[in-house]
């Protein structure tokens, strides 16, 4: 049996390279096919009809017209007479037609009576939440009231953060061909292998039927896991089709209002502290949504989690509208924002540092020692000392410079994997998996890992994944992917190379543990000129191959991969005190992730979630019409993101050490997105000299905050 380690870090040929994606050439020019660049004979087009209503019942739905209408090959209702539809843009009919334009129509043609039924879609108003509200129950450590008698001050402060959506380039969808019992599923999703068995419970077919493959997603950032209704009626009108291939994806207003969104979260949160900043207690009133089934409470008080006195009260609001799914880092940024915002404005209480009091607290963090290495470096990288200054005493004009902190935290061990690796007698070598690359490069390292581990150049690896008929791997979420796919490439490629050894170690007469492959070649270790070159080993193959699989479990993880990583993020602002407008000079991040695979890839990753943190700063927000219920901006022209003149300088700073490498892989996609709102928000208190409460920080608020004029968007 091979041994599962990693090879030392000065030992490495490829784990470790800045290489770039081996994808990279595919999609900039236009080769790499994406499932709505599938156009196959007698293609159909489906289109979805959906309510106009944020609450309302079904009481008729005629189809007829529509069904006799040219080029109309299927009409499914799934709203029925007496259908309860509890958000604007719910389900309510499917058309398929051997055109877009046709079907559109064809839905428009549709005859709804509905009857319009009182909603409510404005969380922040929790006042009139009412009966939609349901709290969780208050959750006590500790003697808070004693906490806050110990305290030097205390501050009360009110902090909002709204419900954005995933607003991926490519909308949920998929294309589905029903051909007798075989389903030909080509989706848009996190989940390859998982996805089919949804579709199949669905549908109440065996998963065996249904056949799974994507090679490209145009971003999914935890909202793409399961098949959804679209993916039962796509498959559907396919089967009234005949079996004829029917394709459909969301379009844009549809996708930002029911594919699935990041939860709101407010609160009120008091903090007490002695005079050198250290925390006494903490006492929480929060309440969130992502829609109709409500929301969770963010962990507050985040990463500070050992405060010794606590006191939490928090309230799901269940609104008319489409529901919440995993974002990027499930509730952390909210708490990240939540909680580093109340601290920042008690250390400017006290006059003191945030840095200064961020140290003081780590102790209350389970990995002081890296959050005091990671704040120190990040101060350093963004020149803390030269550029902050107490809030608000910055220089003079109308143009305000601010410096802030936000903190991460994430676990990102690696999901249950299986991996086949194949040797073949010309020396090339295969590795399937049922995993897919959401852009990150996954194909990229699955070559890495196993050019290291076999000694052989990555052009000779081909990585096959995209597809249910490959080894299962998990789903794309959490951070997970790359402690999975790694580990199990390792040992599969490590079992393979055990067999060809098998072969060579007669040859150069040695026991076979005395081998290993480097360059190309299998020599003794210890006697390099002992040798066969990697072409004549695989050779003695003749017509066979090698075979061999290797799996990770996430409950056994043997070294190969670990949890838990920590991080920090610093923004430098400068804000127009007459107008507003927040801009970014600069936002830097430091990040624990135990052994990296490739830095070039891993510093990719942080820099795009610092862009998704500066959009959802400053920018991204749902915004809900209280009279119809519809949501105002599902659109690219007014749900805002940023664009190249937004973001500012990104620095970037892996922990690459032999200590973070001993550790292993750990996931990275989550963290780094966490602490960018909260570092810009503070940055921008700190410029102004007053809290902006809420984020999206836009001009409007600032304004607001500065001149006693605010909006109150809070019960």
């Amino acid at each position: 049996m091979a041994t599962y380690t990693w090879p030392d870090m000065k030992s490495r040929k490829v784990i470790g390279q800045r290489l770039s994606r081996l994808d990279g050439m595919d999609k900039a020019s236009g080769k790499a096919k994406y499932t709505s660049d599938l156009v196959p004979e007698g293609l159909l087009h489906g289109v979805l009809l959906s309510s106009p209503h944020a609450h309302a019942v079904v009481r008729s739905i005629d189809t007829s017209a529509a069904e006799k209408m040219p080029g109309v090959k299927s009409v499914r209702v799934v709203a029925k007479a007496g259908t309860e539809l509890q958000w604007a843009g719910a389900e309510v009919a499917y058309v398929a037609a051997t055109s877009e334009p046709a079907a559109r129509d064809a839905a428009r043609a549709i005859k709804v009576t509905y009857e319009v039924m009182p909603h409510f879609v404005r969380e922040d108003k929790i006042a009139r939440a009412g009966n939609r509200a349901k709290p969780a129950g208050e959750q006590v450590t500790g003697d808070v009231d004693q906490g806050f008698k110990d305290a030097a001050v205390t501050t009360e402060g009110e902090y909002a953060i709204p419900v954005i959506t995933h607003c991926c380039l490519e909308p949920h969808g998929q294309m589905i061909e029903w051909k007798g019992e075989q389903i030909n599923y080509f989706p848009s999703t996190q989940n390859v292998s998982g996805i089919g068995g949804d579709l199949a419970r669905s549908l109440g077919i065996p998963a065996s039927q249904i056949k799974v493959h994507m090679d490209h997603i145009g971003g999914g950032f935890g909202g793409k896991f399961p098949s959804d209704s679209w993916g039962k009626e796509c498959a559907n009108m396919s089967k009234d089709a005949g079996g004829a291939p029917v394709r459909m994806y969301l379009d844009r207003a549809q996708e930002l209002t029911i594919a699935g969104v990041r939860p709101s979260h407010f609160a009120k949160i008091k903090v007490g502290a002695k005079a050198d900043g250290t925390l006494t207690a903490w006492e929480s009133t929060s309440w969130s949504t992502g829609g109709y089934t409500g929301g969770g409470m963010a962990p507050l008080p985040y990463v500070f989690t050992n405060l010794p006195n606590k006191r939490l009260n928090h309230t799901a609001v269940s609104i008319n509208g489409g529901g919440a799914r995993a974002w990027r880092a499930p509730n952390h940024p909210q708490a990240s924002f939540l909680t580093c915002a109340a601290l920042e404005d008690i250390a400017a209480k006290l006059n003191l540092d945030p840095i200064d009091v961020f140290t003081k607290n780590v102790q209350f963090t389970p990995r002081a020692e890296t959050y005091i290495r990671q704040l120190k470096r990040a101060a350093t990288m963004i020149d803390w000392q030269k550029n902050w200054h107490p809030r608000g005493k910055g220089a003079s004009g109308h143009m305000k410079r601010g410096l802030g902190i936000g903190i991460a935290t994430w676990g990102g061990l690696g999901h249950a994997s299986r991996c086949l690796a194949k040797i073949n007698a010309d020396g090339t070598v295969e590795i399937m998996m049922g995993t897919q690359d959401l852009g990150t490069g996954t194909r990229t390292c699955i070559s890495q890992v196993v050019s290291e581990t076999l000694g052989v150049p990555m052009n000779m690896v081909v990585v096959r994944i995209g597809d249910n008929s490959y080894p299962a791997s998990g789903a794309s979420g959490g951070s997970t992917t790359i402690g999975g796919i790694s580990a199990s490439s390792r040992k599969a490629a490590a079992e393979a190379l055990d067999q060809l050894f098998d072969l060579v170690a007669p040859q150069l007469g040695v026991p076979k543990d005395q081998l290993q492959a480097v360059d190309s070649r299998i020599f003794v270790k210890g006697n390099p000129d002992k040798a066969i070159s990697w072409k004549a080993a695989c050779q003695k193959l003749g017509p066979k191959t090698i075979e061999a699989t290797g799996e990770n479990n996430p409950k056994q993880p043997g070294g190969l991969i670990n949890q838990g990583v920590g991080g920090i993020q610093m923004a430098d602002v400068t804000v127009d005190i007459e107008t507003g407008v927040v801009r970014m000079n600069k936002l830097v991040a430091v990040q624990d992730c135990g052994m990296i695979v490739n830095p070039k890839l891993a510093e990719s990753q942080v820099n795009g979630a610092c862009i998704m943190s500066i959009c959802a700063a400053l920018m991204e927000e749902r915004v809900m019409d209280e009279m119809t219920g519809r949501v105002l901006n599902a659109d690219m022209e007014f749900y805002k993101l940023a664009g190249i003149k937004d973001i500012g300088e990104i620095q970037v700073e892996m922990e690459i050490d032999e200590v973070n490498d001993k550790r292993g892989v750990i996931g990275l996609g989550e963290p780094c997105a966490v602490g960018g709102i909260a570092a810009i928000a503070n940055a921008v208190a700190n410029a102004i000299g007053v809290r902006v409460p809420s984020v999206p920080v836009t001009p409007d608020r600032v304004l607001a905050a500065l001149y006693g004029n605010r909006m109150e968007r809070m019960a």
